[in-house]
């Protein structure tokens, strides 16, 4: 009996990072650097990457050019998913999604319990599914994109 998945093996996808900061540029960027690192490492294609301030507008430019964009599989944000005031990649991003994938950020928090502790419930990482391109929205610490990515 098959089941309802065909595993034809590795597809590399083309993926973009955003880094959302009102403080980083392309030199301190270390948490883009690390999905960066972890897209090409992987045999994925990286093609885009920017910095965007933390301004829900300027996000959902970027995220809305990006999704409308048939050469785009996938993106991947890092930064503004906290509970600081600035923090508005969740507020950006949900409107934008066809189809939430709540577990991506229940399973995040629960392998961040287990790294950082009770600090693990200020995470609003999220992830979905829109024109057929996945979003991940991770928090900016170079921890959690470790653990996001892997």
């Amino acid at each position: 009996m098959t089941g309802h998945f065909d595993q034809t093996g590795f597809v590399p996808l083309n993926i973009a990072v955003l880094t959302v900061s009102d403080t980083r540029s392309e030199e301190t960027d270390k948490s883009g650097k690390i999905l960066q690192q972890g897209v090409e490492e992987a045999g994925h294609h990286l093609v885009e990457k920017a910095i965007v301030k933390d301004d829900v507008y300027q996000m959902r430019a970027v995220f809305s050019r990006w999704i409308a964009d048939p050469n785009v599989h996938a993106i991947i944000s890092t930064g503004g998913t906290g509970i600081a005031g600035r923090d508005s990649t969740p507020e950006a991003v949900i409107p934008l999604l066809d189809k939430p994938i709540e577990g991506f950020g229940e399973l995040f928090r629960a392998i961040s319990m287990e790294e950082i502790g009770a600090s693990a419930i200020q995470s609003r990482a999220i992830a979905g599914l829109t024109n057929q391109t996945l979003i991940f929205c991770l928090p900016g610490s170079t921890g959690a994109c470790r653990t996001g990515w892997s």
